[in-house]
């Protein structure tokens, strides 16, 4: 797959395009160094900051963590290439998020309906690891893609460190709401802060995570903003 390939959203929004870390981002040296590694053991693959997926005028964002190794610094796609894709995108199609066959490739067609994908940390960090500096560096691209999100209602945190960022991008303090599964966090401001358990492997082998529990956080997130079915 060719290093400069984007998954096109498959709608526009008149609100200006936030900014964004360039293909070769040296603010986390860590990550810019496992980067170039990658790219030598794996000539072909995305090995660049992920972009987000969806339109911006969505209004709910769901957040991840940082891109999988073989999955969104594969593909160059959130969540697309792992089994985090195969339980997320299934789950926005079953609550009519989403439209499409997932096939694990940006050029599924797969169209994202209301929503918007990203991550907390754009770049692929080793052993899924992110520190601490390195969330809060790229902190800045999330606070700037959420304010030109200009219907932004929502924000569906997957994990506590996600769930962190978000508040961090509001200038919240880490105690202004506190983690949970399946918790529903209103924010200064109007914005609506949803947690669930990450939708990684790890999670769901342990039983820590269920795609019964999974969809569960749907069902009660969406009735709130008049999205999907929302269906249980």
């Amino acid at each position: 797959m060719p290093t400069d390939r984007r998954p096109a959203s498959p709608a526009r929004s008149d609100a200006p395009h936030p900014p964004q870390p360039g293909l070769d981002c040296a603010l986390c040296p860590r990550l810019a160094a496992f980067r170039a590694a990658n790219r030598a053991a794996y000539p072909g693959w995305h090995h660049a900051p992920v972009p987000s997926f969806g339109a911006l005028d969505a209004p709910l964002l769901i957040l991840g963590l940082a891109p999988g190794l073989r999955g969104a610094n594969r593909t160059g796609r959130p969540f697309t290439g792992d089994y985090a894709g195969d339980l997320l995108y299934a789950t926005l199609l079953k609550f009519g998020l989403a439209r499409g066959a997932y096939r694990a490739d940006p050029a599924d067609g797969v169209q994202l309906l209301g929503c918007r994908i990203a991550n907390a940390v754009r770049c692929v960090p080793p052993a899924n690891k992110p520190e601490p500096a390195e969330i809060a560096t790229c902190n800045g691209f999330l606070k700037a893609e959420m304010a030109a999100m200009p219907g932004l209602r929502a924000v569906l945190a997957l994990g506590a460190i996600a769930h962190g960022a978000v508040l961090r991008a509001r200038g919240l303090k880490q105690s202004a709401a506190r983690f949970g599964h399946c918790a529903l966090h209103a924010l200064p401001g109007g914005l609506l802060l949803a947690d669930s358990y990450h939708c990684s492997r790890y999670n769901t082998n342990t039983n820590r995570l269920t795609p019964a529990m999974f969809e569960a956080v749907f069902a009660a997130l969406l009735p709130r903003l008049g999205l999907g079915t929302g269906r249980d």
